[in-house]
Parts: C-alpha cells; sequence; structure tokens
C-alpha cells in the first residue's frame, strides 16, 4: 500500500522523513515560503512541487493526499519566543490555515509537531459551548494545545497526542516536542475507503489494546540490546566536555562519529547541529546557496526524525489505528 502524503510548513523535511519511517509511502508536494526551507527542498527533493505560502494557498488547486503533514511555526508559542500564543494575525496562527488545508483535503491521518510551548501558550478561541463554570474560567483559560484539539474536533477528527523528548531516543539533547495524530471520527473497521487506515473498533470502544503494541510516552528509554556509551577518547571528552557521554550514545546510534561543536571561528558549527538532529550528513549544510544563519535557523526549526518516527508509532497504537504495509 502506497500512501501519498502532503506537507505544510516543511523546513528541512524531517517530519515527512518520520512519517516515511514509521508509515510509508512518498511525499507528492511541500508547502514552505521561508527561502532557506525552499532551497533545501528544491535541491534534496527537486521532483516534488513547492507550493509555497499556505495563507495563499487554494487547496482545491492541490493533489489530495492520504496523509497530511505539518510542523507549523512555534514562534508565538515557543518559551524561548514571544508567547503571543495562538490568534488570528501572528505566525503561530498559521494553524489556523493548517486547519483550512485539513477541512479541504480530508486526509486519512494528520501528524502534526510542535514545541512544548503548547502546553502553556493561550490561545484566542472559545471554550466552547455557553456554560457558567466555563465562562468563569476566564477569556485565556484555552492553551494552545486546546485550540489545536478544539479545531480539530469540530472538523470531525479523533486526536491523540504526546511530549517525547529527543532524549529519549538518544540523541544528546533533550528537545521535548508535542506530537498530535489525527484522524476521522468515523474511521471504523472493515471496509474504511482510502489507503487502508483501519481503526481497531472494538478496543477503542473498549479503552484497551494489545499490550505487545502498548509503548509508554517515554518511548525511547533505553531497552535491553541498545547500545550504550563507548568509551571516550580525549579528543570528544575536550570538545563536549560534560556532554560527552550523550554525544558518544549518539554516535553509536547514527553510526557516525560527531564532528566539532564549533567552526575555525568558535562559533556554533552548524554540521554538528545537523548531527544532533540526526539528520543524513550534509542534508542541510551542503545545500548550495544557504548562508551558516539560514542553516542555523532551519535546522533550529526542525525536529529530530527519529523522535518524530518513535512518537508516531506510539500514537498509532494509542488510537488503536492500523496502517497497510
Amino acid at each position: 500500500m502506497t500512501y501519498t502524503i502532503g506537507s505544510l510548513c516543511t523546513g528541512t523535511g524531517a517530519l515527512d522523513m518520520a512519517v516515511l519511517d514509521a508509515i510509508g509511502g512518498h511525499v507528492v508536494w511541500h508547502a514552505d515560503p521561508d527561502p532557506g526551507a525552499s532551497a533545501i527542498l528544491a535541491h534534496r527533493w527537486p521532483a516534488i512541487p513547492n507550493h509555497g505560502d499556505i495563507t495563499e494557498l487554494d487547496f482545491a488547486t492541490v493533489a489530495k493526499i492520504a496523509i497530511l503533514t505539518a510542523g507549523f511555526p512555534c514562534t508565538d508559542v515557543s518559551i524561548a519566543g514571544r508567547r503571543e500564543g495562538i490568534t488570528a494575525t501572528n505566525r503561530s496562527g498559521l494553524w489556523h490555515h493548517v486547519a483550512r488545508a485539513i477541512d479541504h483535503l480530508r486526509p486519512e491521518l494528520v501528524v502534526i509537531e510542535n514545541v512544548e510551548g503548547l502546553l502553556s501558550a493561550r490561545a484566542d478561541r472559545g471554550l466552547g459551548p455557553t456554560d457558567p463554570h466555563v465562562e468563569a474560567a476566564g477569556p485565556d483559560a484555552l492553551r494552545a494545545l486546546g485550540c489545536v484539539l478544539g479545531d480539530l474536533a469540530d472538523l470531525g477528527f479523533d486526536t491523540e497526542w504526546c511530549r517525547v523528548a529527543a532524549a529519549e531516543v538518544g540523541a544528546a539533547h533533550r528537545r521535548n516536542r508535542i506530537f498530535i495524530l489525527a484522524w476521522p471520527a468515523d474511521t471504523e473497521g472493515e471496509g474504511r475507503p482510502g489507503p487502508g487506515v483501519r481503526g481497531r473498533a472494538a478496543e477503542r470502544r473498549a479503552g484497551v489494546a494489545d499490550p505487545s503494541r502498548v509503548r509508554c510516552e517515554r518511548c525511547g528509554r533505553a531497552r535491553d540490546g541498545r547500545p550504550g556509551p563507548a568509551d571516550l577518547d580525549l579528543q570528544t571528552a575536550d570538545a563536549w566536555g560534560p556532554y560527552a557521554p550523550a554525544v558518544e550514545l549518539w554516535a553509536s546510534r547514527l553510526g557516525r562519529p560527531a564532528p566539532g561543536p564549533t567552526d575555525p571561528d568558535g562559533r556554533l558549527n552548524p554540521v554538528a547541529v545537523e548531527w544532533l538532529m540526526g539528520l543524513p550528513a550534509g542534508h542541510v549544510t551542503d545545500v548550495p546557496g544557504l548562508s551558516r544563519s539560514q542553516q542555523l535557523h532551519a535546522l533550529g526549526n526542525g525536529v529530530v526524525p527519529a523522535q518524530a518516527a518513535a512518537a508516531i508509532r506510539l500514537l498509532l497504537d494509542r488510537a488503536c489505528l492500523e496502517v497497510a504495509s
């Protein structure tokens, strides 16, 4: 079974890589107007069209897809950002255009990624039906995650979400991220139209699932048979200081050594950031014409593919959803 994938706010394409790893399929279009991201996408996937700015995109003109991915901007929900939350006029408010895409395209699955700040940043959205207890909570009671989940419910989608850290799959940095999986609420068992997504409806109604398929939220915790930290050499220990054991563990997972953390001028090395993100060597840093600033911007806005793939598998299990192989 081949799944078609459409990608909004694509960035480096890392979230799409995770979907391909966890589910399979092929990407048929991107949509990201950022010059750095556009250069990466054009270089790495020249045959895949980039539809650019989703605020101006008529989704009636794009190919229908089975899976939609979106890592919408974290600018206004990040703890390190402006903390304006999700509004109709700011960058994180691009979520509303993602919702518009979901409403028009009606995909079988939606995969959303954003920062941990979704749990605390506010959202400019009503809480629901008029009720004195709800109204008493005040206008700033709803958080950004609640806005996203509420909009998905209004669109007729069920959801599961989790928080997974990159460190939980062995990465040498914490990088907590929120992942949301959404699917049409009428997904049932045999006979579901589409590419082969089926709900294990009886299990979902009973609130149980096969324990062999269930994983806890901390899905990357070390398990038997996984490699541990290698013996450190002096060069690695000197370069990374107290982080050297974590760096060595990640190196063993990736199967390639860590680059130096700084460049010859003593600045943060984009090649090292790319390695820390678990991307293929040169995925961003070998793209022609990208400035150092553009490289770091693209990498800083991305997600670790292995982290996202682990979250997707976890959420499929929680949702009791099966995808055709």
